[in-house]
């Protein structure tokens, strides 16, 4: 038999590269960002809202504490350095380094240990997509989106899996009774519209990252529930079931050894699509202000904050969320529809 790899068509594994590539661009965000403070918040109020390549000088004061590997590479600095910006105006004299704060005539001065270099303390950057309405980097707050982004995708379709196979399961195989309470429970959650209830449950959970992966994922799991429940209906009926019975096999081996995993393609279809989902919805809750809450870079987040650049001059700020939205969910949706391309035992009985 054909790997699943080996099944999928070209779209189905351009849209694997696109999201390995994002979920690499995630994890390792802190290696090549050029904001490395924790959430990428360091903020230069004086350099808000400027054009993608604006260069700026900063005086910049190391931090007390080393930061640990942890910090430096997947989780950002706890205690960032310090940094000032200042206008080109500033002179060196016996350790002594006096300069202007940006917007500010009066001098001020620092005193640099002994033995250190101007280049030290004083560096010019720039922003590579521009900053935000805060003056922080817009490309740092942009990559670390995507964590936010994914991280809900993973743990909502997690959650969904872990509540959905098995009441899906039970209810498709011992039907009656059973069958009828979590068909009534799911017709229930099904009949609620998914933002509405994600909104009920922040309000009940709070708002807050970790309260936004529950409410998404105790919403898609009746999706999931479904599904399982109509393959295991017509798998139950099969004859290795019934040739398991005779063996003496428990129900509960029956199901979970033999029956499941053959009911399992599909839901590797709708969890792809879950995944799209969540990122929208999350997206969306952000959007709202109850999703994750500042400073966490959200998408959803930056958008709320910028879409009133769109019509004075800098729609950047709010299109490039919305094109890495865009982006990520067309790579879930296309991969979805790859799938059930390539596990359609029927179509692929045709091409052969």
């Amino acid at each position: 038999m054909k790997s699943i790899w080996a099944k999928l068509d070209g779209i189905g594994k351009g849209c694997i590269a696109i999201i390995l590539l994002l979920a690499c661009i995630a994890i390792f965000a802190f290696v090549f960002i050029p904001d490395k403070s924790e959430n990428a918040n360091t903020m230069h109020i004086q350099l808000a809202a400027q054009p993608p390549g604006t260069t700026y000088l900063v005086l910049q004061v190391p931090a007390v504490q080393e930061p640990s590997f942890l910090e430096k590479w997947i989780v950002g600095y706890a205690q960032p350095n310090i940094e000032t910006v200042i206008t080109n105006e500033y002179s060196v004299d016996d350790n002594i380094i006096r300069y202007k704060v940006k917007d500010s005539a009066m001098w001020q001065e620092f005193k640099m240990p002994e033995n250190s270099r101007v280049e030290d303390f004083i560096k010019k950057k720039s922003f590579l997509l521009g900053s935000d309405n805060y003056g922080r980097d817009f490309f740092s707050r942009l990559v670390l989106g995507a964590r936010i982004s994914l991280s809900v995708g993973f743990i909502a379709v997690f959650i969904s899996l872990i509540i959905g196979i098995p009441l899906g399961a039970i209810a498709g195989f011992y039907k009656g009774p059973v069958d009828a309470a979590i068909m009534w429970l799911i017709n229930v959650i099904w009949s609620i519209p998914t933002l509405l209830l994600v909104i009920a449950l922040t309000f009940v959970l709070g708002k807050g990252f970790w309260q936004v992966f529950v409410a998404v994922g105790l919403t898609m799991w009746v999706e999931v529930a479904r599904v399982i429940r109509g393959q295991v209906l017509s798998l139950r009926e099969k004859e290795f079931v019934d040739a398991a019975r005779v063996l003496g096999y428990s129900n509960f081996r029956i199901l979970f050894k033999h029956i499941l995993p053959n009911a399992i393609s599909p839901v590797i279809v709708i969890s792809a699509a879950n995944f799209a989902s969540a990122i929208l919805i999350e997206s969306g809750l952000s959007f709202l202000g109850i999703g994750a809450q500042p400073p966490i870079a959200s998408w959803g987040g930056m958008i709320r904050d910028h879409y009133a650049y769109v019509i004075m001059g800098k729609p950047f700020l709010a299109l490039l969320p919305g094109f890495a939205i865009m982006i990520a969910v067309l790579a879930f949706m296309a991969l979805g529809n790859s799938l059930r391309d390539a596990l359609d035992v029927k179509l692929n009985n045709n091409k052969t």
